[in-house]
């Protein structure tokens, strides 16, 4: 009876897709990857000590996760079988591994690739332990989720993640070339629209071979040009999930721009976001959190301005509202920056659960009732706009703590002339406390 799950590989034809004619042999004919198979990376080293443990791929898609975890099952002459996490259920697994402890008992191990193994469940995660604990599989997941968020931990300590990156516009130029190779015939393309045409490809080597499948059955009388290329193919779409990493690390690159005050990186992050579907109302959210966070005190306008934006985008929606929004982002890009308050804040929230039951002094609590004045409630008590300068002095902090200091302004922007005013009260203090 067939292997309802065995993939076993078969000998290419014309008649199979470009990208499954285009399938490396070998690992040392992967395209891009040297991070993860070049001598010294993890998987060479692996492979030169004749142990292989198992793996997680994350990376996004159309990199080679597939590819090189059946080349691996080749290396170490192991028997491949692959599932995807969206159409296995539990009996599927069930089978699986019976498969696999048939396998083991006669000889032969198993390598089990898993497609898309985020999606599984914890409990289904959980199901795989014992398996590879006592080697009836050794399992090589693929995912294009973060595993530290999408994984069990106990699934994550007995696998190493390798993390494989987009293919760069030298290593899509090369599997351009071997694509033409297998065509036999070069693309009828100009220079600038070969450029375009691996630009639209976004780093993905499946999308650029179906995209030179596309072009390869085209006659034109003439070379296209970027113009006529872009008429005859829709540009790839952009790779962001706004509930994925790609949202999460999109947003801090957005942000740390903002506070390195960079308003060209900070404007293209935005678009970035935009582009790629994000709610404008999330981001103007968190424009406004830069402000707080960032900015502060600084400049104090800057708040203003973002919250501004935000109404404004409101009223106005898209696409003409997303401009204030990027206003906004320019303006704190190149506003003084400082997290003095932050800082601060966070501070006193630490002093304030170690010191939670701490009283505050009795001569700055209130005294309605003659009881509570005969307790010492309101007694001494300075009134700052009697005292000289308008200020007392006095302490308002718990009599048994020491006083904490957790506002220090910057030397920059409007926080200079509040670092002023400290200093000023400051030295006050010192002279009313003698």
């Amino acid at each position: 009876m067939p292997d309802l799950f065995d993939t076993g590989a078969a000998a290419p034809s014309k008649n199979q897709p470009l990208a499954d004619r285009l399938r490396p042999k070998s690992l040392g004919d992967v395209i891009g990857q040297e991070q993860v198979l070049g001598p010294d990376s993890p998987l060479g080293v692996m492979l030169a000590g004749g142990t292989l443990s198992s793996l997680v791929f994350w990376g996004p898609p159309g990199v080679g996760k597939t590819t090189i975890a059946r080349l691996l099952a080749d290396e170490t002459d192991l028997h491949f079988v692959q599932i995807s996490a969206i159409f296995t259920g539990v009996p599927d697994l069930k089978k699986v591994f019976e498969g696999a402890k048939i396998r083991a008992a006669n000889g032969r191990g198993t390598l089990l690739f898993v497609d898309e193994i985020h999606r599984f469940n914890k409990a289904q995660q959980d199901g795989f332990l014992p398996h590879m604990e006592d080697g009836t599989i050794l399992l090589v997941g693929a995912t294009t989720e973060n595993p530290s968020f999408e994984l069990n931990a106990a699934l994550l300590s007995r696998a190493q993640v390798l993390v494989l990156e987009r293919l760069t516009l030298s290593d899509l130029k090369r599997l351009t070339q071997r694509a033409e190779k297998d065509l036999g015939q070069a693309l009828p393309l100009t220079p600038d629209a070969r450029a375009n045409l691996l630009e639209m490809a976004d780093g993905d080597g499946r999308a650029l071979l179906n995209l030179i499948e596309q072009i390869s059955a085209w006659t034109p009388e003439d070379k296209l040009d970027s113009q006529a290329l872009g008429k005859r193919l829709m540009r790839r779409a952009t790779q962001y999930d706004k509930s994925g990493d790609a949202h999460y690390n999109l947003i801090s690159a957005l942000h740390k721009s903002v506070r390195g005050s960079d308003p060209d990186a900070s404007l293209y992050w935005l678009a970035r976001m935009l582009t790629g579907g994000e709610d404008p109302r999330y981001l103007a959210r968190r424009i406004t959190r830069m402000s707080v966070e960032d900015i502060g005190l600084a400049d104090p306008q800057a708040q203003r301005v973002c919250l501004d934006a935000w109404e404004i985008y409101e009223r106005l929606g898209s696409p003409e509202g997303e401009l204030a929004l990027a206003q906004a982002v320019t303006y704190l890009a190149l506003a003084p920056k400082s997290n003095a308050a932050y800082t601060g804040y966070k501070q006193a929230m630490r002093d304030a659960k170690t010191t939670g039951s701490e009283s505050p002094p009795k001569h700055i609590l209130n005294a309605p009732t003659q009881l509570m004045k005969d307790q010492g409630y309101g007694d001494g008590y300075a009134y700052d706009h009697d005292a000289e300068d308008g200020f007392s002095g006095q302490n308002y902090f718990p009599d048994e703590m020491k006083r904490g200091v957790y506002y220090t302004p910057a030397e920059r922007g409007f926080e200079r002339e509040l670092k002023k005013r400290l200093d000023y009260f400051a030295k006050l203090r010192a002279q009313r406390q003698t």
